[in-house]
C-alpha cells in the first residue's frame, strides 16, 4: 500500500502538509526547523526521538511532537493520532512531547 500525505484539514481544523508537498523534503533537522519555523508552520511531526536532543528548540517558534511507536509505519502510528490532536490543543512554540512508549 502506497499513501501520500498530499494536503488535509482533519475534523479539528487543523492544516497539514507533508514536509515534501511544502517544499522542505530533504532537509535534515536544524535546517528542517529554521525552514518549517520561516513557513509559518506550528509544529512538527516526527518519528526523530533524537530530535530534542540534537536541536537547541528553546527559543523556537515551533514545537514539535515526536511519535514514539514500535515502527515508523502507518499501523503503528494510527493508533497514536488522538493523543497527538491532544497534544495539538495545547503544545507551546518550543516544547517537545513525545507520544507512545
Amino acid at each position: 500500500m502506497r499513501i501520500l500525505l498530499d494536503e488535509c484539514v482533519n475534523s479539528q481544523g487543523h492544516e497539514c502538509h507533508s514536509a515534501r508537498y511544502a517544499g522542505l523534503g530533504g532537509l535534515e533537522n536544524g535546517e528542517l526547523l529554521k525552514e518549517a519555523e520561516a513557513a509559518k508552520y506550528d509544529v512538527l511531526l516526527t518519528v526523530d526521538r533524537g530530535i530534542q536532543y540534537e536541536q537547541n528548540l528553546s527559543g523556537r517558534k515551533i514545537a514539535v511532537i515526536v511519535f514514539c511507536a514500535k515502527s515508523i509505519g502507518l499501523r503503528d502510528l494510527l493508533p497514536h493520532v488522538p493523543a497527538c490532536l491532544v497534544h495539538l490543543e495545547s503544545i507551546q512554540p518550543g516544547q517537545v512531547s513525545r507520544i507512545g512508549s
